[in-house]
């Protein structure tokens, strides 16, 4: 018996079985709760730093340590999916739109520099295909569009749906791919309405777009995990609470400091208000 190998009285053994716990083990699980509702609430993404930061905003008293030490303990950690290998090709830059972003992805404020892209999603039902439009400055996706067909339509509806969104005041610059829906007629009439002034990738090089195929990656990371849905309707829904419920108002972006788009966005707004 364990009493036995301890050495301990085995009455004195069954009366430390019965002890009630300490408070710090009753505060300990607590805690533990409150981590695992903030890590399900990231889909299972964040790791200890985030959800540190998430106890804090809830103005709940721990430190970084602890919540490591009780996430290791409850076997709760950050779920990644397979990086990509780094590939950098020169590539041809576009005759009618060449590079003006030239990877400098930091910008000082909102409505500047807009980039799009698009990927597509396995379902059982085919692919679907996903657009999306995002500002630079805090990193957002304001314009999206999803169809089982990649079309232009697709990305013109993504713009449109950024345009009116945002309603800016002056003019915008964006960055895409030299992809066959950016490059056609429709699209550079859109933008030439919309007073938007297109930038394209050097031919075959994606991390002149980086940021955007970075969401593209933190999406299909946290949020398809390699899986198939089984209607192209599953995952539409999937996608936008990602986008509209996930992402923008809540995924901590180390870019932006570790806040949310929306917030670091918000941010910037209350500190033109207070000059």
């Amino acid at each position: 018996m364990l009493c036995q190998a301890l050495n301990a009285h085995p009455s004195g053994y069954y009366e430390w079985l019965k002890a009630p716990k300490s408070q710090r083990e009753i505060n300990d699980e607590k805690l533990t709760g409150r981590i695992k509702q903030s890590w399900l609430e990231s889909g299972g993404h964040y790791g200890y730093r985030n959800i540190h930061l998430d106890l804090v905003e809830a103005n709940i008293k721990c430190g970084r340590d602890r919540v490591l030490r009780l996430m290791q303990r409850a076997k709760i950690s950050a779920q990644r999916g397979y990086k990509k290998p780094k590939v950098d090709y020169g590539g041809d830059v576009h005759k009618a739109a060449p590079n003006q972003l030239k990877r400098d992805f930091n910008v000082a404020q909102p409505n500047q520099w807009w980039v799009s892209d698009i990927t597509y999603i396995h379902t059982h039902q085919g692919f679907l295909f996903l657009a999306v439009v995002m500002d630079l400055y805090a990193r957002n996706i304001v314009g999206w569009s999803m169809s089982n067909r990649m079309t232009d339509d697709l990305v013109l509806d993504a713009l449109t749906m950024a345009y009116w969104r945002r309603k800016p005041k002056n003019t915008v610059k964006l960055h895409s791919d030299q992809g066959s829906q950016y490059t056609s007629r429709r699209y550079k009439k859109l933008l030439a309405t919309l007073n938007i002034e297109q930038s394209m990738s050097r031919r075959g090089n994606c991390w002149d777009n980086a940021v955007a195929e970075s969401f593209f990656s933190n999406l299909k990371k946290e949020k398809v995990r390699r899986i198939k849905f089984k209607t192209q309707e599953e995952a539409r829904l999937n996608i936008f609470q990602y986008i509209e419920m996930f992402y923008n108002p809540k995924r901590r972006h180390t870019a932006n400091g570790r806040v949310s788009p929306v917030e670091y966005e918000n941010q910037y707004f209350r500190t033109l208000k207070s000059v």
